[in-house]
């Protein structure tokens, strides 16, 4: 019989960015803004209620899915989602995410939080705030690109 386990953790992660809170929410909320610094969704409903659908390869050719749920969406305010990561047909992790956009002076402060449950030490605090802040950086680089 397998050992299971669950790992609870929270992180979040601070930016400002020079561009509007509407700017920087549309860069979340538009599929075509965000497959150029998110992965590319195979499937991208911005509603309450709607799903976003990830699917990606290791270098081994582990299939790794992502889907988000979204909870609350309130334009350029906040964005709250459910997420789950599968490793082929085993769930590695559920998280609570979310992300907060608010006025810094002529740009933004956006305020990212992450609640995980890691699940039978498949996944890791470590690994959620690595992808965190690669894409919040490639965010980052496309508002720059988009002025």
């Amino acid at each position: 019989m397998n050992e299971h386990s669950v790992k609870h953790d929270t992180f979040f992660i601070e930016r400002s960015y020079n561009a509007s809170p509407a700017r920087v929410f549309a860069a979340w909320a538009d599929p075509a803004i965000k497959a150029n610094w998110f992965p590319k969704a195979e499937e991208f409903d911005f509603h309450v209620g709607g799903r976003e659908i990830i699917r990606m390869s290791s270098p081994e050719g582990t299939i790794y899915t992502s889907a988000a749920n979204y909870q609350e969406i309130v334009p350029d305010k906040r964005i709250v989602y459910t997420l789950y990561i599968d490793m082929g047909e085993t769930r590695i992790s559920v998280a609570v995410i979310t992300v907060e956009f608010k006025f810094e002076g002529a740009g933004t402060q956006l305020i990212y939080t992450e609640q995980c449950a890691f699940l039978d030490g498949l996944d890791s605090l470590e690994d959620h705030m690595h992808g965190a802040n690669d894409f919040l950086d490639k965010l980052d680089i496309e508002l720059k690109r988009a002025n």
